[in-house]
């Protein structure tokens, strides 16, 4: 299977600073091509943010080139390994970057949602509220669950999906690397088929823009090529702005094909 792949990153309208990092790996294999995508959304105070996206962007790539390529040269391709190390790194970090804050009298920490597409499956490692969607022509799957206040009070029936995009907690996390005692990541596995897009962003994305909307800028049907697949990443991000939505803004767009 081959990918399209896009992106686009933007400070917003109010912050001085883009705490969100983002990065995207992609190499051949004797199995075909794979694909690693990553968002983290960095909080805390001056640069305390930014350095904790990068912290876990840095560390997940290193497993990338190392770990996985080797993996991957070997044939040895095993996702309950994977899972295994992806859970041992974001503990790691959680850990490191506890550390690093208590030390120097900062609060920070980052969120994590992770994308690994290989030999027609995926394997996702999330941490936090940034978001991952699946898009065929059927429609837009939210992939994983928000680890945030507004996200469980929904569940338990005490908020509807529009009272929460007011909701003044709507920032609170339940857990996040960096600054949680312990973090405990979600993955999710599955299948990828052809003609499937997959999008991952930071919460910043998500607030203002509906799953139509998605899906007619970033669905399969619209991602005919990387170019056009960055103009929209693009438009929807300057959509975003025009709605006041006030976070930093950053989306990575993949197609399968």
């Amino acid at each position: 299977m081959n990918y399209f792949v896009a992106y686009n990153t933007d400070v917003g309208l109010r912050k001085n600073t883009n705490q969100d990092s983002i990065a995207i790996k992609m190499i051949d294999t004797t199995k075909g091509r794979a694909v690693f995508a990553i968002v983290c959304d960095g909080m805390g105070g001056l640069s305390s943010g930014e350095l904790a996206s990068k912290d876990v962007i840095h560390a997940f790539c290193d497993w990338f080139d190392t770990s996985f390529t080797t993996m991957a040269v070997k044939e040895t391709f095993d996702i309950n390994v994977i899972r295994d190390e992806w859970k041992s790194l974001a503990i790691a970090e959680n850990a490191k970057l506890g550390m690093y804050g208590a030390k120097n009298n900062a609060g920070l920490g980052t969120t994590l949602s992770a994308l690994l597409l290989y030999q027609n499956q995926y394997l996702i490692v999330h941490v936090g509220d940034s978001r991952i969607y699946e898009m065929t022509t059927a429609g837009v799957r939210q992939m994983t669950e928000d680890q945030s206040v507004v996200a469980r009070e929904i569940a338990a029936g005490r908020l509807t999906p529009e009272e929460a995009l007011r909701d003044p907690r709507r920032s609170i996390l339940l857990q996040c690397i960096g600054a949680s005692p312990t973090v405990e990541p979600a993955f999710y596995q599955g299948t990828t088929l052809p003609e499937t897009s997959y999008l991952i962003c930071s919460d910043g994305f998500c607030h203002e823009i509906s799953h139509q909307e998605m899906l007619e800028q970033l669905g399969p049907d619209a991602c005919v090529n990387p170019t056009v697949m960055r103009q929209n990443c693009i438009y929807l991000t300057d959509l975003v702005k025009q709605r006041k939505e006030q976070d930093n803004i950053s989306l990575i767009l993949l197609k399968a094909y």
